[in-house]
């Protein structure tokens, strides 16, 4: 097996114009593949990963042994790196995709009107979609898995230091679309590491590409909603809570407070803000706070939070509004259900936030009243995920209110038109 080598050129634009102009054809022939085709291409895929596993982690050692050098943060290496249980769960992701449903074709609502018309709404592909990703290379197989699903070619350009462990898996998708008599273009890796292929993919690749999803940090996000001249679906920070409320249940409350945070600090998911309700501070606080500080993990408080405990650091302004990506949580007592929505709403950045509460009216009101994409009662902030929700992997988990919202799985990676079937019907004048 060969891994897809850099591409030096002096002519990124060239370049890129004609990976737009393969995948708009590419693109053309997905449209009308049966599932079959796609489901055999992705299941091939997973075996070359299995089969080439030791390649794509020798890649991937390299990229993190870099990135090391480099002097990143912790959070950082833990998302770069793969192991043989992330390669599998990879390859076991691409299979999940393949036995998901086919959306395209699918009638999503159909009428007949007084004059006789029968009007249906079906699902059909957007086209090309262009995903601009960091640092996780695992999401060279979701995106192109999920775009291949549903029939859409993809353009997927990952972060300068995972560009060996994206390129390795990108070898395998490849490897099955080759083997099930599929376009390789339909799911095509920038073979260069240089930025001005990210201005070219914002230009559009002269009208080739339809839609772009970036997936990363404040900077690309801001930079792609800036420039692009193409829609895109927003994957913003997660600055994620979790509000232990009156008629929470401690001990679930450790549990949940403790996962949330400390399951895996680098995802999005992650809990960065503990919210808890002065009706429960006396009981519930100083266990919730003790328990994340013997894990490891640094609180920053308000001054009630400070008191249970000396270790506990003060929180700043900016604190409140940080997506942490690490060990650290900011932790504050609140007056009631109010409060917690109140602060939600100034901090919060609409991905995924979780009430702890026995009292379902409670509940009820947090579930319907924070805007957020993902919000959950009495569940680890860390469910937050394409996987957890059945969609088989996900690109990200678009936090915008157009089109899609929440884990962007196959069916948001579709569009849909008309299909109106007449008799012979005239429009009177």
């Amino acid at each position: 097996m060969t891994f897809a080598a850099e591409r030096l050129t002096d002519d990124v634009t060239a370049t890129m114009r004609d990976i737009g102009r393969r995948a708009r054809a590419a693109a053309r022939v997905l449209a009308l593949s049966p599932r079959e085709a796609k489901d055999a291409a992705l299941i091939a895929a997973a075996r070359r990963l299995r089969e080439t596993q030791a390649q794509v982690l020798a890649a991937n050692a390299a990229d993190v042994a870099t990135a090391k050098a480099a002097g990143v943060a912790g959070s950082f290496i833990d998302r770069l790196t793969l192991t043989p249980a992330r390669i599998e769960g990879v390859a076991q992701g691409l299979e999940t995709v393949a036995t998901l449903a086919d959306p395209v074709g699918e009638t999503i609502a159909a009428w007949t009107r007084p004059n006789g018309l029968a009007i249906e709404r079906v699902r059909t592909p957007l086209g090309v979609i262009g995903v601009i990703y960091e640092s996780r290379p695992n999401v060279t197989a979701d995106a192109g898995a999920l775009c291949l699903k549903a029939g859409n070619a993809a353009i997927l350009r990952g972060g300068t230091d995972s560009f060996r462990s994206s390129s390795a898996i990108h070898a395998a998708l490849a490897a099955g679309l080759a083997e099930a008599g599929l376009p390789e273009a339909a799911i095509q890796l920038v073979p260069t590491r240089d930025r001005a292929a990210v201005g070219e993919m914002l230009r559009g690749l002269d009208g080739n590409l339809d839609v772009i999803v970036p997936r990363g940090g404040k900077s690309l996000v801001a930079r792609v909603q800036a420039e692009a001249r193409v829609p895109t679906f927003s994957h913003l920070d997660g600055n994620c809570h979790v509000y232990v409320a009156a008629g929470a249940d401690l001990a679930m409350a450790r549990e949940l407070v403790l996962n949330a945070k400390m399951r895996r600090t680098g995802v999005c998911g992650a809990a960065e803000t503990l919210l808890v309700d002065r009706a429960v501070a006396a009981t519930h606080l100083a266990p919730l706070v003790q328990d994340l500080l013997a894990a490891g993990c640094a609180v920053r408080g308000d001054a009630e939070t400070r008191a249970v405990d000396q270790r506990v650091t003060a929180a700043t302004e900016e604190d409140w509004a940080t997506e942490f990506l690490d060990a650290i949580i900011a932790v504050k007592v609140v007056d009631g259900l109010d409060a917690a929505l109140d602060h939600i709403a100034t901090y919060g950045s609409h991905h995924t936030d979780a009430i702890v509460t026995g009292d379902e009216a409670l509940a009820a009101r947090f579930l319907a009243e924070v805007d957020s994409a993902i919000v959950l009662h009495n569940a680890s902030t860390q469910f937050a995920d394409g996987g957890e929700f059945g969609f088989g992997a996900e690109i990200g988990i678009a936090t915008g209110r157009l089109h899609a919202r929440g884990p962007v799985g196959v069916e948001q990676l579709t569009t849909f038109n008309y299909r109106v079937r007449g008799t012979g019907q005239i429009r009177p004048g």
